[in-house]
């Protein structure tokens, strides 16, 4: 035969196979193309991917099938329907059991009984002969009618198994589904029951609607990159992670995906790896997540939740990737685009059903009035005298002849042999009455289902909002919906590394001999190096090595941190005049070299301060003598300079050489505190302006933190901090400043009014009543607002009332129970915010990009400046016939925002 290869032929026994024909020769390379296609074909439509109708995989509909056929109402042995399933799916018990157990933990389609496992924990369920099943009523609702399904043969041929189920639902994307097949992958995420019906009910009334991941986990979600869950999007999930007390976090919710062994394996992991402090992890998980972590020493609980999200499975990503299969064809299609195919499946198969019922209602119809003219009409009678059955067949249709043009539909043989199989006990006890009025029921059902057919789209919203009511209870999202800001690994790593210097010999790193020590950095820090020549550049940290000589400078390099600020005087090699300069750098190539003077040879630094809050000192400049020079010192204030770019070539400061600069004295911050705000999509704090303006923070400065609760604190300002979502209210901590309280007081059953200052508070305190059913009404730090009070119960005719906080009651201690209010029963009680004389001429101004001056807040009537309520809606719901005389007016916030009241 020759050499063997793929375009020879193969040599192959005559039991193997028998060459009749010399061209007829099979091929390596062609029996791999076509088996493999084929292969790749059966795996990605009958084995991976979902199926769009019904979100299901051929193996998860085979066992659904399998249980309808099985159902009784009553559990099954899972090892049962794992057998049985066996006669639809060729590919052995293991596959349906796994992915039966999948679907049981879902807790959507199969309710459950014994252990199946845990999906917080990781473990598995367990073996099939000891654990039950059924379907749920929500599947035996929305998945199976056999008039409305599709069938084919099973895999052998002996039985009938469903091309889909006619879902009603949209499963897909209730569920999710993961598979991978041959060069294609399915990732879809699971959503939210209600949510998903919602959107369905939004797409048939012509709305637009958006749909987000929900887990059964929980936790936070950011699903800014969903990308309508196409390839290229990208969500992030993190672990809600509670602050205990100031050395134990503990997490209460995990990412999808996560269960509590692989997240505590990835923690002790980063842990070993020093990349965070922990003293040590405990797992108290049962039916909640409950995973408690001890703070090592030095670190805040912002600090290592921080952490925990940078370096562990506490925060993940997941990359989704939305392929179905749609007539024999993987496709890519978006969530919002699969909702919409459900929810018009949905329509066609409701709209299927009504007509199979009207069909139905029509022959129910049309045989019994079949049946009464044949009753009524004697016409059995006739056929006493017939001989034959062709001849009983011939009388009955003879006699029914005159009544033919009475009936929805012509007679046919079959209709005629159905009335010779009446019971003459039927006959005997015939009701004409009862006939007239099954037909009347019959012709109202049919009245109904056409109006329903008539109205499909009305017909179908109503279902969804049926399927809501009925089982959307406990359906609940889970996983709360945040932005989230990107951790900076070098903000948040542990200092595990010592890093020392060798200014001799031009080297840095943490393994160096014979160096000085100058501070603790991560592994993940940039190093600034400035040289005295002011060449300067940003380098990894290392074991060992090599700067430059004449090192002048070193310290962690901070990216964009305008506040860092570096005063210097250096000498110009070319003219050898001297130039003062301040300047921040922000960022920088690493490696790449840079220069702070102008690049001349021989230039160098004369002086050299980093500020970190950009202060600017006096220092004395000394000349080197010379004859005729009359000023041989002088002083320099470098509060006189601006802050410029890192590349500016700075004022000239002398053209004499100088000897010596020494510092006078330290100066203090040119660019004053640091303006803060409140993000409420992240919780956090920024430097940058977002929703919520603090204020403006000086050293020592406290950030006062209300809570619904009626509970607050006072917190020193670091921009990791971590805020609960029960925050109402945020600023800048001023003692003096007087905060209005209304709050139900449950000891004594009525509204109070309290005026006070807040005192500070490192743990959360009470600032109303104590009692467990007391609640705070409304809120406001505006000093002297009105009350407006909409009464209810008996008293609901009585005009609305206006009540002065400031005449009602005193400021008092923040502990004091303040006064009541009213003793009748209320519907609202809120606080209305008079208008400020000078806020008069702010009204038409232009909107502010936030404050740029040293005003705070608190120049500003507020009602609350997180909560969803504003003063607008409540002003909206005064009665219209309240006193019209009030004065209706307009304050503009600080953030640019018009308010009416």
């Amino acid at each position: 035969m020759g050499e063997k290869n793929s375009n020879q032929p193969i040599e192959e026994s005559k039991e193997q196979h028998q060459v009749e024909n010399s061209n007829n020769i099979l091929t390596v390379s062609g029996m791999y193309k076509n088996w493999f296609l084929d292969y790749a074909s059966y795996v990605i439509l009958e084995r991976a991917v979902p199926h769009i109708h019904d979100g299901l995989k051929p193996v998860q509909r085979r066992i659904l099938y399998a249980m309808k056929l099985l159902d009784d109402g009553r559990y099954n042995k899972v090892a049962n329907i794992i057998g049985f399933t066996m006669q639809f799916h060729p590919h052995g018990d293991a596959s349906i059991g796994d992915a039966l157990v999948q679907l049981g933990q879902k807790n959507l389609l199969i309710d459950t009984q014994g252990n199946w496992g845990n999906i917080l924990t990781g473990d598995s369920a367990a073996a099939p002969r000891y654990i039950e099943a059924r379907l749920s009523k929500f599947a035996l609702e929305v998945l199976f009618n056999n008039k409305t399904t599709e069938w084919k043969p099973s895999y052998d041929g002996r039985n009938n198994e469903p091309l889909y189920l006619p879902a009603k639902f949209p499963l897909l994307l209730a569920q999710g589904v993961e598979g991978i097949a041959v060069g294609m992958a399915s990732k879809i995420l699971p959503h939210n029951f209600n949510e998903l019906i919602d959107a369905s009910i939004s797409y048939l009334k012509g709305k637009s609607f958006e749909i987000y991941p929900d887990f059964q986990t929980g936790g936070f979600v950011d699903v800014s990159r969903y990308n309508d869950g196409l390839r290229g999007g990208k969500i992030k999930i993190r672990a809600k992670i509670d602050i205990l007390d100031k050395k134990i976090l503990q997490i209460v919710e995990l990412p999808f995906g996560q269960t509590t062994t692989s997240l505590i394996d990835s923690i002790v992991d980063a842990n070993e790896k020093s990349k965070i402090k922990i003293k040590k992890i405990e797992d108290k998980t049962s039916d909640a997540v409950n995973i408690i972590i001890h703070i090592g020493n030095d670190v805040t609980p912002d600090q290592l939740i921080d952490a925990l999200y940078a370096f562990t499975n506490c925060e993940v990503s997941i990359s989704p990737n939305s392929s179905i299969i749609d007539v024999d064809k993987p496709k890519f299609l978006g969530v919002t685009e699969i909702l919409k195919r459900s929810a018009d499946n949905t329509l066609g198969l409701l709209k299927k059903e009504l007509e199979i019922e009207i069909a139905e209602l029509n022959e129910a119809m049309f045989f019994a009035s079949l049946e009464k003219i044949f009753i009524e009409n004697k016409i059995y009678l006739s056929i006493e005298e017939c001989t034959t059955f062709e001849e009983i067949i011939e009388t009955i249709d003879k006699g029914l002849e005159p009544f033919k043009k009475n009936l929805i539909r012509e007679v046919t043989r079959d209709d005629i042999v159905r009335l010779t199989e009446i019971k003459i006990k039927r006959i005997s006890k015939f009701d004409s009455f009862k006939a007239d009025e099954l037909l009347k029921g019959l012709q109202q059902k049919k009245e109904k289902a056409q109006d329903n057919l008539d109205h499909i789209v009305d017909y179908t919203i109503a279902y969804f909002k049926h399927l809501k009511t009925k089982y959307g209870k406990g359906q609940e999202r889970k996983s709360q919906i945040r932005n989230f800001e990107d951790i900076l690994v070098t903000q948040v790593a542990v200092a595990n590394k010592k890093l020392y210097v060798n200014y001799k010999d031009g080297f840095i790193g943490t393994e160096i001999k014979d160096a000085q020590y100058v501070f603790d950095c991560s592994e993940f820090d940039d190093i600034l190096i400035i040289l005295n020549d002011g060449t300067y550049f940003i380098t990894k940290v290392t074991e060992k090595t090599f700067v430059g000589n004449n090192i002048l400078y070193v310290d962690i390099f901070h990216k964009n941190n305008k506040r860092m600020t570096y005063n210097v005087v250096y000498m110009d090699g070319k003219t050898g005049y001297s130039y003062a300069k301040r300047f921040n750098i922000l960022s920088l190539i690493r490696e790449k070299k840079y220069n702070i003077t102008q690049g001349a040879k021989y230039s160098k630094i004369l002086y050299f301060t980093a500020n970190p809050n950009a202060e600017a000192e006096v220092v004395v400049v000394k000349h080197k003598p010379r004859p005729r020079l009359k000023k041989l010192s002088f002083e320099f204030d470098f509060s006189t300079l601006g802050i410029r770019n890192k590349s500016a070539k700075g004022n000239l400061l002398t053209k004499y050489p100088v000897h010596k600069i020494t510092m006078k004295e330290k100066g203090e911050s040119t660019i004053g505190g640091i303006k803060v705000w409140f993000d409420t999509e992240t919780l956090r704090l920024k430097t940058t302006e977002a929703d919520v303006y603090i204020g403006e923070i000086f050293e020592n400065d406290l950030i006062l933190v209300v809570y619904k609760d009626g509970t607050y604190k006072t917190i020193p300002f670091d921009i990791i901090t971590h805020f609960d979502d029960d925050v109402l209210y945020i600023s800048k901590y001023q003692p003096e400043t007087v905060y209005n309280s209304i709050y139900y007081n449950a000891e004594q059953g009525y509204p109070y009014l309290k005026r006070f200052k807040f005192d500070k508070a490192i743990v959360r305190t009470k600032f109303i009543d104590d009692k467990k059913d007391s609640y705070n009404i409304d809120f406001t730090d505006y000093e002297k607002p009105m009350i407006e009070v909409i009464f209810g119960g008996k008293d609901k005719n009585k005009e609305p009332k206006m009540i002065s906080a400031e005449e009602h009651i005193a400021v008092k201690s923040v502990n004091a129970r303040g006064k009541r209010l009213i003793t009748q029963e209320f519907k609202k009680i809120s606080f209305i915010i008079p208008k400020k004389p000078d806020f008069e001429e702010q009204i038409n101004e232009p909107k502010d990009n936030g404050p740029n001056d040293k005003e705070t807040k608190q120049d500003s009537p507020k009602k609350n400046n997180i909560d969803e309520k504003t003063t607008q809606e409540k002003t909206n719901n005064k009665k219209e016939d309240k006193d019209t005389s009030k004065i209706e007016f307009e304050v503009k916030m600080p953030n640019g925002k018009k308010i009416k009241y």
